[in-house]
């Protein structure tokens, strides 16, 4: 009868639940595991790096809602993967890590790469676990997808030494077990949602908050109908953009900081009151705020601060309940709060568009951005980060669908862009295949990154990077003023910490790597132009934008300083 093996085994047991994606760096004990997936029908994509991998794959369970597995050699290519499986934890998404071990009866001997990973894990993850047999693969793999999609969802450990991704078993004694079933479906009790519709009813300054929670459950239809029904206010956190399109007229985001300030009635729709939301409290948000939460998972109900109100249950099963009892109620279009907000936003985007006009060279962050916007398709997937360039992106470039940006997150983690990207565009090549993948990065973030170039063009996904190239971290130097303070001093003593090498020719990589003409180095606001149009014409491709702007380029003026300190 035939046999099969350890990494047969644990491969097949992850196609059986559904797995799609696995990303990764193999060598020694897992290379056999990466071509297994493949022969299972597991899309295999080889990283640069196990860390860009974790992001790879953590994005793609985001946007599919099931698991991406990364794969790690043992040791350093394991604690390499720790930063992106602690991102994925902050920011709740689904991810299976798999990581080579050494041999077991090499242990405590000093084997290759040897290192206590199982328990080196259980600070990122929900659940981590080494089988002891080949028989128990199968029943550890349902535990690990079950626990990274139950609940809040989260990244799961899966350690697997040598000798037992090699050791044989008769394929006819495997035992899969049954698939995991959806995540079940919690609704809170009904007399909470009457409240909850009570005090939204009662407030004068009701405001409605998306986070990325919402868009991870599919709730996109159902808090339309919410906001149309209601006509509501609405500000989306920076993954909750397109849930509800940013050009829907109940959209406040540009008066973002008003309606935080003065709103008495806020529905918390899944997302935290942790820095990206100034905790919930003063000077950012109204000491006597009452906030209702939903949320599946019932330890983030009164972090920070105590709710009103806390609905526990799926934000779409929640949503469709709120609705019915909604009725056929409405907030009053000529209210105060309406008018103020809608005088704020206008305001607002007034003093940005002022500064988009300013077209003089070298360009800033604004005029960059408008003309992006400008050439952008609704259906595009934009993936950003940097400091200037993923806050200033966020409010020029419209997001018009659910699961259509992502960033740094609440863990703010720099470097996540290209695995982010390379997951988005295999989700659009398999899901969507009419919507483009635009990573727009800081020069300083793309640095972390950078040689997932490679992969974007050995796989062949047709993604539009564009680098906002300030020459620094948040701001650098111009190249005259670089060559004065290099000049007779060791190097190491001048260079501010913030600087980078002036005027770097990013686009060259694609000359690199084979792309002659994919690379542009656009000055101006006709050479980006030229280059976007280019680039999103050529549907097939990847393309590079290389976009040299001021180096002290920098936002317009916040009445906030960072985070909840009060400039006043």
């Amino acid at each position: 009868m035939d046999e099969i093996e350890g990494f047969q085994v644990l491969v097949k047991a992850l196609r059986h639940h559904g797995v799609e994606y696995m990303f990764g760096i193999v060598g020694i004990p897992v290379v056999e595991v990466g071509m297994a997936a493949q022969s299972e029908g597991i899309h295999y994509i080889g990283m640069r790096n196990e860390q860009a991998a974790g992001y790879a794959a953590q994005a793609i369970g985001y946007l599919t809602q099931r698991p991406g597995v990364c794969l790690t050699v043992s040791g350093p290519g394991l604690l390499h993967a720790l930063g992106g499986m602690a991102n994925a934890k902050e920011n709740s998404w689904p991810m299976i890590v798999v990581g080579g071990a050494c041999d077991t009866d090499q242990e405590a001997l000093g084997a290759f790469q040897e290192w206590p990973q199982t328990e080196s894990c259980r600070l990122y993850t929900k659940y981590a676990a080494r089988p002891t047999s080949l028989q128990q693969i199968p029943t550890i793999v349902e535990k690990a997808f079950r626990m990274a999609t139950y609940g809040r969802p989260g990244v799961t450990y899966i350690d697997m030494p040598g000798d037992l991704l090699r050791a044989k078993i008769l394929e006819s004694d495997l035992v899969l077990g049954p698939k995991v079933p959806r995540p079940p479906t919690a609704i809170p009790i009904q007399a909470d949602v009457q409240r909850a519709v009570s005090l939204i009813k009662s407030a004068k300054r009701p405001l409605l908050i998306l986070g990325k929670g919402a868009a991870y459950s599919k709730a996109e239809t159902e808090l339309g109908e919410l906001i149309e029904r209601t006509n509501l206010p609405f500000l989306p956190t920076p993954m909750g953009k397109g849930v509800v399109s940013d050009h829907h007229s109940n959209s406040v985001a540009p008066a973002r900081s008003l309606a935080l300030l003065q709103a008495d009635v806020i529905l918390l729709v899944g997302a935290k009151l942790n820095w990206m939301l100034h905790f919930g409290r003063e000077p950012r948000f109204d000491p006597k705020v009452q906030i209702i939460q939903i949320d599946i998972c019932p330890e983030e109900f009164h972090n920070s601060r105590q709710a009103e109100l806390a609905l526990f249950g799926d934000i779409k099963a929640t949503t469709i309940e709120l609705v019915k009892s909604f009725g056929f109620w409405q907030f009053a279009n000529t209210s105060a709060w309406w008018s103020n907000l809608r005088n704020k936003c206008q305001l607002n985007k007034a003093a940005t568009l002022e500064l988009a006009q300013d077209q003089s060279i070298p360009l800033n962050y604004y005029a960059v951005f408008q003309e992006i916007q400008s050439l952008l398709p609704e259906n595009a997937t934009i993936v950003s980060e940097g400091a200037n360039t993923m806050d200033i992106g966020r409010t020029f470039l419209q997001n018009h669908l659910p699961r259509h940006r992502l960033d740094a997150g609440s863990f703010g983690t720099m470097g996540v862009g290209l695995g982010f990207a390379i997951a988005a565009a295999l989700y659009c090549r398999d899901y969507e295949p009419l919507s483009r993948v635009i990573c727009i990065e800081g020069d300083s973030a793309f640095g972390f990154s950078g040689m997932e170039m490679e992969t974007i063009i050995r796989y062949e996904l047709p993604i539009v990077m564009v680098v906002v190239n300030n020459n620094g971290i948040y701001g650098g130097l111009n190249e005259d003023l670089f060559k004065d303070i290099t000049e007779g001093e060791s190097t190491s003593l001048t260079i501010p910490p913030t600087s980078l090498l002036p005027t770097v020719k990013y686009e060259g990589m694609m000359t690199m790597f084979g792309q002659q003409t994919n690379g542009h180095l656009c000055r101006t606001i006709p050479e980006i132009h030229q280059a976007l149009e280019t680039a999103l014409r050529n549907r097939h491709e990847p393309h590079f934008l290389n976009i040299l702007i001021n180096p002290m380029a920098s936002r317009k003026a916040q009445s906030f300083d960072w985070l909840t300190r009060s400039k006043i």
